[in-house]
């Protein structure tokens, strides 16, 4: 197999990719959920809010309709921000309450918390939430029960499932591409995107993969996805992400703070070259995209 073109970005206006932010502030992430204790939340220099709004400046700027997964910890705090995501026309999104992994919560505790950052979400946005994101991707072969539970919710869809291998989560005999998870439910499962070569599957769907690696890689994946695979990508990244001037913790391992300090003052620059370069929308407007497609296949089978 020859070695892909990574070179000159060029547009691609086929089909609608899935643009996401993963909202929780810079003490929130998996990396630092060892050294930095929920107790501690409420002394921390809280910067989600500027962050927020660097970024609706940057999908302001490309003209970009995005989703935001929001925690409900987050949003309880900073709810005239809530009100802001929305009125610019942006999906709010679940990503649960306070970042507990699924895998660490029984399936009555993880509808308790689904339930509680909902009501919040949907009292401070005052629009209606029907997507979940898991913290840390963390729906996998170890939860069989909780997409059922989201279905019994009512949500119309997930974007909770890595098909990867990696130290943190991942769900690797999980389809790459949109699916119906729960028999007899509409609920629709959206990956977030990875990208097969030569028998090797990599995330390529954001985060940390885009902010550490070379940009031509990922428009490269982005591209390989819409034209070799016929299909949207799931991209998503955090809002501290674009905020070099946060507080570094020292008392963090080092691969914690390589993962999640490195390049955070190129992550913009970097986003406004990806928005550029593809078609970007809501989740929930790909997810019915999805949804269509699944329901022909369904009948042409």
């Amino acid at each position: 197999m020859s070695r892909p073109d990574l070179g000159h970005p060029q547009p691609s206006g086929a089909v609608l990719n899935g643009m996401s932010v993963d909202v929780e502030d810079w003490f929130q992430v998996g990396a630092f959920e060892h050294v930095i204790g929920r107790g501690e939340w409420d002394g921390l220099d809280r910067r989600v809010e500027a962050n927020c709004d660097r970024v609706l400046a940057l999908f302001d700027e490309a003209g970009v309709k995005a989703t935001f997964f929001t925690l409900g910890w987050v949003a309880e705090k900073h709810s005239a921000m809530m009100r802001r995501i929305a009125a610019q026309g942006h999906e709010i999104a679940s990503h649960g309450w306070d970042h507990k992994r699924v895998f660490a919560m029984g399936e009555a505790a993880f509808a308790e918390d689904i339930a509680r950052a909902r009501a919040v979400l949907e009292d401070t946005s005052g629009s209606a939430v029907t997507g979940y994101r898991a913290p840390s991707f963390s729906i996998d072969a170890r939860t069989p029960w909780a997409h059922e539970v989201l279905a019994r919710h009512g949500y119309t869809y997930s974007s909770s499932v890595a098909p990867i291998v990696h130290d943190h989560y991942g769900w690797r005999e999980a389809p790459r591409f949109a699916f119906r998870p729960v028999a007899g439910s509409p609920l629709v499962e959206v990956p977030v995107t990875t990208v097969e070569l030569a028998g090797r599957r990599m995330a390529a769907g954001g985060g940390g993969f885009f902010r550490l690696l070379p940009y031509a890689l990922s428009h490269w994946a982005v591209d390989r996805v819409n034209r070799h695979d016929g299909r949207p990508a799931a991209f998503y990244f955090h809002p501290w992400e674009v905020d070099p001037d946060q507080p570094r913790r020292t008392d963090a391992p080092l691969r914690s703070r390589l993962r999640h300090y490195t390049n955070l003052s190129v992550m913009a620059p970097k986003l406004r070259k990806l928005l550029g370069a593809f078609q970007w929308g809501r989740m929930d407007a790909v997810v019915a995209a999805e949804a269509a497609r699944l329901d022909a296949e369904q009948v042409a089978a």
